[in-house]
């Protein structure tokens, strides 16, 4: 066999370790470029970034933490606290944190107690906001029940119990239409004041809370904690302090608002005490109330709907948004009207014969059975005859009406530190316009002189018309909240308000419409009964409303009448006569009459201020109401208090002249033809 021969070496070994050298050389720059790649990253991360990434460092490991300031405190004049702040805890969630909420919230049922309501709206809360945010799950946790959520805290990442200071109103019900409440900041909050009000946790919903709420909050400060990896806090490395809220003094009196509340017994109704001098209000009850505190963490459903649905609302601030014809009341200063317009003096006498009639009309106003007959100021305003009134505001015409009442304070709010004050209304054929397309009739120039007609008039302005008459004619605007003090150690400071108005520049004309005040109570008046036993002179004006219109010409006698349409009984006057201290407006509903209803319970009040005696009143089994002031019907010794169906009548049958007047009675001053009011203002109110 033949042998094969050796194949020739044809591989270039030059050629190989040349490739070789250059592909070495790739590599090695690749390596050394990605080695300066990641060099310069390294430079740039630790010298040109530096300080970014130390200052994300520090925000990981130092966190920010909101501190919310205490809420200022709301006192008495005598520094008794009306609004607290005390120590609570609340447990929050945050969804996103949580992980499956109703699993969480079935295992946390177990340890703390949660109601439905809570569970409803901490679901509410969780949709309407986003899921970093924590939401509330329940506010007030009890000491035990933080003990047993720091046992099992571990199990519940993204909950935490959180301290903070929760509102308190000591006194309960008596001063909740007068400090109002707070309650839970929600989105509409945050919609009104901005982002940064959400760290707030409560809000001022009514009264002092709402109107001072940017003064009570103060300002948040901020803390900053060094935490670990799991979050948790280890030390606090700074502190921004908040600015706690500004602390109120009021001008109320504890004393004299219990004083209010115990004089009207069980009867619903309003009043007001105001200082004459200053304006400052003493005291300030709408009956019935409510406990404020119901509302401080959210008020559940049924408590909710419990005083919604209570027919004598007590959710309703009468003085503020109530109102209603003042009646009788305002006698006095159309009185003062009819002087300072040159129509009367002091001393002008009219021929009251019971009945006024407008010329060329048969149609006949009524006073009281009987006709008064010669009647001057005094006296117009002690027995409260209505003829007077009616012949005055007659003569003096709608517009000059107008003009008068806006000048003492009506159909304009008295600018008491609470929002949404009734302005009220003045009779006035700009007013009916606004309503109707009927004209204005003479007839109801002649109403409104007696408060009835289009009035509307709220206890917050009868108040203040009082005290006008009483401190020598100056309209203050009353007042709240007397002074404001910043910080604890700061000195309290008067808070700020309007200066006073004159409504009148005749002392002389004003003189005599205090003197037919005091006549009202210490002489032949409608408010006699309750000066009995008075240490004090008193000076004052009753009055009386109606609820429903008689039909045709029939007597009505209220107390036929079930108890929700008996008469509004009336009551202003100050104390004492000579050097005045307070001054009264009192709205009894249901109350019948103002001379045995609401002069009894303004003279209570006068005691308690005066003499520091707090009433007792022994409540009627039957009615409700304070045995002393039960009856609706005038006493023997009180001047007569015709309802309104004895003030617009039918037709006397006596003889009268051409012009419709009794023989010798003399004929008014001014005289002006227009049609009778047929039923287009509302009857509302009667005399005294």
């Amino acid at each position: 066999m033949a042998r094969r021969g050796r194949r020739p070496d044809i591989r270039n070994n030059a050629a190989e370790a040349a490739a070789f050298r250059t592909r070495a050389l790739i590599g090695f720059g690749a390596v050394v470029l990605a080695l300066g790649v990641l060099a310069g990253w390294y430079f740039k991360l630790q010298v040109v970034d530096h300080d970014i990434y130390a200052k994300r460092s520090e925000a990981n490991r130092i966190k920010p933490r909101p501190v919310v300031p205490g809420r200022g405190l709301i006192l008495d004049r005598k520094g008794r606290i009306l609004a607290d702040n005390e120590q609570a805890y609340r447990l929050e969630v945050t969804p996103e944190e949580a992980g499956d909420t109703r699993r969480l919230i079935s295992e946390l049922s177990r340890i703390i107690a949660l109601s439905p309501d809570d569970i409803a709206r901490f679901d509410r809360e969780r949709k309407a906001q986003r899921s970093f945010r924590a939401v509330t799950l329940k506010l007030r946790i009890s000491e035990d029940e933080m003990a047993r959520f720091a046992l099992d805290r571990w199990r519940f990442p993204g909950v935490e119990v959180v301290p903070y200071l929760n509102r308190y109103y000591p006194y309960g019900d008596l001063f909740a239409h007068v400090v109002g409440y707070v309650g839970r900041t929600d989105e509409s909050d945050v919609a009104r004041y901005g982002q940064g009000h959400l760290l707030y946790p409560q809000t001022g919903r009514t009264g002092l809370e709402r109107y001072y709420d940017e003064a009570l909050r103060g300002k948040i400060g901020y803390e900053q904690v060094e935490t670990n990896v799991e979050g948790r806090a280890l030390r606090r490395l700074g502190l921004l302090p908040a600015t706690a809220g500004a602390d109120l003094r009021l001008s109320v009196d504890a004393d004299l608002q219990q004083a209010m509340v115990l004089a009207f017994g069980g009867l619903h109704g309003s009043a007001v005490a105001v200082e004459p001098a200053t304006g400052n209000i003493l005291g300030m009850v709408s009956l019935p109330s409510f406990d404020p505190n119901l509302f401080v963490n959210g008020i559940s459903h049924d408590d909710y709907r419990s005083l919604m649905d209570d027919p004598a609302r007590p959710l309703f601030n009468r003085n503020v948004l109530g109102g209603g014809p003042p009646g009788s009341t305002i006698k006095p200063l159309v009185a003062l009207a009819g002087v300072d317009s040159g129509l009367r003096t002091p001393e002008s006498r009219v021929f009251s014969t019971g009945e006024f009639f407008i010329p060329g009309q048969r149609r006949g106003y009524r006073d009281a059975a009987r006709g008064a007959g010669w009647t001057d100021l005094r006296d117009s305003i002690a027995r409260s005859v209505n003829y007077y009134y009616y012949q005055l505001a007659y003569e003096m015409g709608i517009e000059r009406f107008d003009q008068y009442m806006t000048r003492y304070g009506f159909g304009q709010p008295t600018g008491i530190d609470l929002l949404g004050e009734n302005a009220g209304i003045v009779p006035s054929p700009r007013f009916k316009a606004s309503r109707t397309r009927e004209p204005w009739y003479a007839g109801e120039t002649v109403i409104a002189g007696i408060g009835q007609g289009y009035w509307i008039a709220t206890a917050l302005q009868l108040a203040r018309g009082t005290a006008a008459i009483a401190n020598g004619g100056q309209l203050n605007t009353l007042h709240l909240a007397h002074e404001r003090r910043d910080g604890f150690d700061a000195p309290w400071r008067v808070v700020p308000r309007p200066a006073p108005t004159a409504i009148t520049d005749n002392p002389a004309h004003l003189r005599a419409v205090q003197e037919g005040m005091v006549t009202t109570i210490h002489g032949r008046g409608t408010g006699t009964r309750m000066a009995i036993g008075a240490d004090y002179r008193m000076a004052g004006k009753t009055g009386t409303a109606q609820r429903v219109s008689r039909r045709g010409s029939a007597s009505m006698d209220p107390r036929n009448l079930p108890y929700h349409l008996r008469h509004q009984a009336l009551f202003v006057g100050y104390a004492p006569a000579e050097n005045p201290t307070i001054a009264v407006a009192i709205t009894v509903e249901h109350g019948g009459y103002g001379g045995s209803t609401a002069a009894p319970i303004a003279r209570r009040i006068f005691d308690a201020w005066l003499l520091g005696k707090m009433p007792e009143v022994e409540i009627d089994a039957a009615t409700g109401a304070p045995a002393a002031v039960a009856a609706i019907v005038p006493e023997a010794n009180l001047a007569p208090e015709p309802s309104f169906e004895a003030v617009v009548a039918g037709v006397r049958t006596a003889p009268r002249d051409a012009n419709g007047r009794f023989p010798g009675v003399p004929p008014a001053d001014a005289a002006a033809t227009g049609a009778p009011s047929t039923g287009n203002a509302p009857p509302t109110e009667t005399t005294p």
